[in-house]
């Protein structure tokens, strides 16, 4: 099976993690979701990246979105492991499960794995990979880092912030964009309908070919 596509739906695994094993659609529910994947416990960057992540835990659920973390190791290791992540972000306990993976099916099935990276029985390990899902268990949104690069959570913040807006309102938004910038109108909303879609004001950006492509909007409501 292919991993899935942007606008493709999630295969509903069950999944071993440690708060119990449970199909990945019913732990979605009604919300968004993220799915994280580290190389491997007891190491460096996964350390700081997973207790990053728990620090920033109230910030996703201000958005709806529960967070769910994998790799291919243990439930024994995550577990033990956690008590680490823990003491480095200063929290009693980790906030979200983590899968086990440890026969690499979902890390094949949604194409995780990083061939340049090996575990010590030298298999490929899991990639550092984004995966945000909509509450339709649709694939919204794919990011591919290599192990040895640490994601940076603030952007996971605000392409995930840029996603619901846009999954709301009929804008989409431009380079370097942050909460509370002006958006763009999409090219499907035509001009005579500006004023009734945006109650805000449109303001155009005249560019040397005449054409009114370049349209902004303060953000909407969300």
């Amino acid at each position: 099976m292919a991993p899935p596509n942007l606008g493709d739906v999630m295969p509903n695994a069950e999944l071993e993690t440690t708060e119990g094993t449970f199909k990945f659609h019913d732990f979605i529910g009604d919300k968004w979701a993220i799915l994280f994947s580290h190389p491997a416990d007891y190491t460096p960057v996964c350390t700081t990246e997973l207790g990053t992540l728990a620090k920033l835990v109230p910030e996703f659920d201000k958005r709806n979105t529960k967070v769910i973390a994998l790799s291919v190791d243990s439930i024994e290791d995550h577990k033990g492991w956690s008590k680490d992540v823990s003491a480095f972000a200063c929290i009693d306990t980790l906030p979200f499960p983590i899968i086990a993976d440890k026969n690499r099916d979902l890390a094949v099935a949604l194409g995780m794995l990083d061939p340049d990276e090996q575990t010590k029985e030298g298999l490929p390990a899991t990639a550092r990979c984004v995966f945000i899902v909509g509450p339709d268990k649709k694939l919204k949104l794919s990011i591919l880092y290599p192990a040895t690069t640490g994601r940076n959570f603030n952007e996971v913040l605000r392409v995930l912030d840029s996603l619901q807006l846009t999954a709301y309102h009929r804008v989409a938004t431009p380079a370097n964009w942050q909460p509370g910038d002006e958006c763009m109108v999409t090219p499907g909303v035509k001009v005579e309908e500006q004023e009734k879609v945006f109650p805000k004001g449109v303001r155009t950006q005249e560019v040397p070919s005449g054409k009114a492509y370049l349209r902004f909007t303060p953000q909407p409501n969300i």
